[in-house]
C-alpha cells in the first residue's frame, strides 16, 4: 500500500466511546511512558537519533496484525505531540481510518501518520504498548458481549487492572461493549467477608456504610442463597453472587426476585455473578436471570492485540 491509496472511510476522531478518556489522564500517562522509554525528559533514542537526521520526513501506517476489536487509538495524537515536543520537531499529521470499538481484520489500516521520521519512530513503541494493551482488553470484552447478546445480561469489569492503567483498561472494556462497575474503592461500597467479620454482621456492615457514606450504593458479596437473603434483609442495593454452581445461582436469583419490593427490600436489586466465569459458561450463567457477569480476566489476563507501525520506504525524504 502506498501513501496515496488510503482506504475510506476517514475518521476525524479516533473514538466515539462514552465516556471518553480524560485528556489530562492521557497526557500524564503518555509522559510517564515516554520517560520510561527515553529517560527523563526530553530523553533520547540513541538508535533513531543516530541513524535518521531531524530533517527527514516519512509516512507510516498503524495497522492491525490480527483480528480483534481495536481500542486505545486515542493515545496516538498525544504521543506524537509529546514526542515532537521533546525532539523540537513538528508534530506529524494523523488520519484515522478506524475508531476505538471497531472490529478489525488482519491488515486493517487504523491510522496513517506523516511527519518527521524521528518522531514517528521514537513514538512508535509507546503508542503500540498502550493501544495493543487496550485492544486486547476490548477484544476479550467483545467476545463476552457477543456471547451474551440477547440474554439481557451484560459483562462487567473489576478492579483487577494494571496499576496506573485502570482508566485505559476500563475505557477498553467500554470500547468492547462491556460495562464498568465501580471505578475504585471510592464510588461503590462492596461488603465482603472480611468486612462482615470486622463489623460483626452483614447488617452491621451495611448500616455502617449507610451511616458514613449515605450517597453510595451498597453491594454485598454472597456465597450462598442464605447469605444473599441476609444481605437483602440488610438493605443491599446490589448482590455479588460469588462462585455459585449454576443451579444454586438460579435458585438464588429466583429467591431474590420474589423478595423485591417487599419487606423493605428495594424494588430492583441488581444481581452480579462472579467467579470462574469462562466464555463457554457465559450464556448458561446469563440464563439464570442475573443482570451482570463480572469477569476479572477481561483486564488481568487478556493478551494484547498485535498492532504494528509500518514505515513506507518510498515516502522517506
Amino acid at each position: 500500500m502506498t501513501p496515496t491509496d488510503a482506504p475510506r472511510p476517514v475518521h476525524a476522531s479516533p473514538s466515539v466511546v462514552e465516556p471518553p478518556l480524560d485528556d489530562a489522564w492521557v497526557a500524564r500517562t503518555v509522559t510517564v511512558a515516554l520517560d520510561e522509554d527515553l529517560g527523563a525528559a526530553p530523553g533520547r533514542d540513541v538508535t533513531t537519533q543516530a541513524t535518521i537526521p531531524p530533517s527527514a520526513t516519512g509516512t507510516a501506517d498503524l495497522v492491525a496484525r490480527e483480528a480483534g476489536t481495536v481500542a486505545g487509538l486515542v493515545v496516538v495524537a498525544e504521543t506524537l505531540a509529546q514526542t515532537a515536543g521533546r525532539l523540537g520537531l513538528p508534530v506529524p499529521d494523523v488520519t484515522f481510518h478506524a475508531q476505538d470499538g471497531d472490529a478489525v481484520a488482519p491488515g486493517t489500516l487504523l491510522a496513517r501518520l506523516t511527519g518527521p521520521t524521528q518522531v514517528l519512530l521514537v513514538a512508535e513503541r509507546t503508542m503500540l504498548n498502550l493501544a495493543s494493551r487496550a485492544s486486547g482488553v476490548a477484544t476479550a470484552t467483545a467476545a463476552f458481549a457477543r456471547e451474551l447478546a440477547g440474554t439481557g445480561a451484560q459483562v462487567l469489569d473489576t478492579r483487577k487492572t494494571t496499576p496506573g492503567l485502570r482508566a485505559l483498561d476500563k475505557y477498553a472494556v467500554r470500547a468492547g461493549g462491556g460495562t464498568n462497575k465501580r471505578m475504585g474503592l471510592y464510588d461503590v461500597a462492596m461488603v465482603k467477608d472480611n468486612h462482615v467479620v470486622a463489623a460483626g454482621s452483614v447488617r452491621a456492615a451495611v448500616e455502617a456504610v449507610r451511616g458514613t457514606f449515605p450517597d453510595v450504593l451498597v453491594q454485598v458479596e454472597a456465597d450462598t442463597t442464605a447469605q444473599a437473603m441476609e444481605a437483602l434483609d440488610a438493605g443491599a442495593d446490589f448482590l455479588l453472587l460469588d462462585n455459585m454452581p449454576t443451579p444454586v445461582l438460579a435458585a438464588t436469583v429466583t429467591a431474590v426476585r420474589e423478595r423485591q419490593g417487599r419487606d423493605g427490600v428495594p424494588a430492583r436489586v441488581e444481581l452480579e455473578a462472579t467467579g470462574n466465569l469462562t466464555l463457554d459458561r457465559a450464556r448458561e450463567v446469563a440464563a439464570t436471570g442475573v443482570d451482570y457477569l463480572s469477569v476479572g480476566a477481561l483486564t488481568h489476563s487478556a493478551p494484547i492485540l498485535d498492532l504494528a507501525l509500518d514505515l513506507h520506504p518510498a515516502s522517506l525524504r
